[in-house]
């Protein structure tokens, strides 16, 4: 009896109605045949599979669909690039840009993974200051400083 009923709730639930993280009610969406000039601001996802021209200001992740173009700012905190950017692009965490990506501009990001086959045209700053790598070149420049100063005074 309620076995019926529950499931019968399901099936017409299909996700829609789920909460996505950081509070909103789902994520927002320019497709393929639309075209939108101007300033947004979202907390939540925000895919591009049309065109968009102005600023973006995202508190989530930004995805420009193979399709999709952007010309302006866009500030998030997740990036996947996938179509074509011209302008400032500043993520505070991850960068993907991916093998069909047309990327022109200014780039400032946390971490960044670049696929072959991309266009990657940018003037890029990473700001990751949690990068292992980058400790292990400061310790082995300061070793390699040390051990020079020290065979001078022989």
């Amino acid at each position: 009896m309620f076995g019926k009923k529950n499931s019968e709730n399901q099936r017409k639930d299909n996700g829609t109605n789920r909460k996505m993280p950081g509070g909103g009610d789902g994520h927002n969406m320019i497709v393929s045949t639309t075209k939108l000039t101007g300033n947004v601001t979202s907390k939540n996802d925000f895919r591009i599979d049309g065109e968009f021209e102005g600023s973006l200001d995202c508190e989530a992740k930004v995805i420009i669909g193979e399709g999709g173009r952007y010309e302006g700012e866009v500030k998030c905190a997740n990036a996947v690039i996938e179509g074509t950017f011209k302008g400032q692009l500043s993520v505070s965490e991850v960068l993907y840009v991916k093998e069909t990506a047309v990327i022109h501009g200014e780039v400032v990001t946390g971490k960044l993974v670049v696929q072959s086959g991309s266009i990657f045209e940018v003037q890029c700053k990473m700001t990751g200051q949690d990068n292992p790598n980058i400790k292990i070149e400061e310790e082995v420049m300061a070793k390699n400083n040390t051990s020079k100063s020290s065979k001078k005074g022989r």
